[in-house]
């Protein structure tokens, strides 16, 4: 019997840098369990504690309990934003979140990756962009490198892989443009 040979994949990401010191992500960590991974209530301490940690935050954002949001100093987000309970913020990379966008519960940005074509299985990051007016639904992912077009709408449990255009619904694994949005 042919022994089988098992090569253990190489995780040598040591390009990758978080844009935070190793102290600040240290301490994030901890108020990150303490005020958004929890059911703690009060929104206006979120958004400072957001701010502290050198995110952008418009006016009138709302953090609903149980948000996961990796590191704040690589995000932005803009005024009358809604983040609904569960929403995991993978930020890896860059996330700019504009005006009036919301994000159904439950939904990921996924900054991050990795390249499963190679035996080392190297990280690849995208930043994400989500434009004024958009809507990602429930339990909804949008992946590395995408740009949600303004007034999109990713449906409920939809996967977005490639950019989407304005005013167009998306729906599906992947999402595929489904019907045009009408705001009225």
């Amino acid at each position: 019997m042919q022994k089988k040979e098992t090569r253990l994949a190489s995780f040598n990401n040591n390009w990758y840098k978080t844009g935070g010191s190793v102290l600040a992500s240290i301490i994030w960590y901890f108020v990150s369990v303490v005020f958004f991974k929890s059911a703690f209530p009060i929104n206006a301490v979120k958004v400072l504690l957001l701010k502290m940690f050198r995110a952008r935050v418009g006016e009138n954002v709302i953090i609903k309990p149980h948000v996961n949001i990796k590191y704040p100093w690589r995000l932005n987000i803009g005024s009358h934003v809604w983040i609904g309970e569960h929403v995991w913020i993978d930020n890896l990379a860059d996330v700019c979140i504009e005006d009036n966008v919301c994000i159904s519960q439950g939904a990921m940005l996924l900054c991050g990756n990795h390249d499963y074509k190679k035996t080392s299985f190297d990280l690849i990051i995208g930043n994400i962009t989500l434009k004024k007016g958009s809507w990602v639904g429930a339990k909804s992912i949008v992946c590395p490198g995408i740009v949600m077009g303004s007034h999109a709408v990713l449906t409920v449990g939809s996967v977005a892989t490639k950019n989407m255009s304005d005013y167009t619904i998306y729906q599906g694994n992947p999402a595929q443009a489904v019907k045009e949005r009408v705001i009225s």
